[in-house]
């Protein structure tokens, strides 16, 4: 006899597995200071790039106007102004990754035990069937 309750959760962990498992499975498997310090660092060095990129790409636009008014104290005050502005960008990254990596990792944990429970819910209707079976 086929038992509805067994074939609504097998679906739900298949519809689960598909969607997100997966990446919740890799995610829980680390430590979360471990995944949150590792995707911190990961934000801030495509943001180094980016700012790099971004620093580049003004500097080639506004190269003409740089070198007409060139000395040594608009050098000092265009260093500081970007250093500054990185530091910022950096810091602000850095927080905002890490409170976000761990709320993911927080909420990827919790679908995986969720999904843990279904699994021993599904294991105990197995058993009542094997129970059944050899009565």
């Amino acid at each position: 006899m086929i038992n509805e309750e067994k074939i609504k959760l097998m679906n739900k962990m298949a519809m689960y597995e598909e969607k997100q498992g997966q990446e919740d499975f890799k995610i829980s498997s680390y430590h979360k200071k471990d995944y949150t310090s590792f995707q911190t660092i990961l934000t801030l060095i495509w943001v180094t790039i980016g700012y790099a990129l971004i620093i580049g790409v003004l500097a080639v636009v506004f190269l003409d106007m740089i070198l007409e008014n060139l000395g040594l104290l608009m050098l000092a005050v265009i260093a500081a102004a970007i250093l500054i502005v990185y530091i910022v960008l950096l810091i602000s990254y850095g927080l905002f990754a890490s409170r976000f990596y761990q709320k993911k990792h927080t909420r990827a944990r919790g679908r995986v035990k969720k999904y843990t429970r279904m699994l021993t819910q599904l294991e105990r209707y197995y058993g009542q069937e094997r129970k059944k079976k050899y009565e």
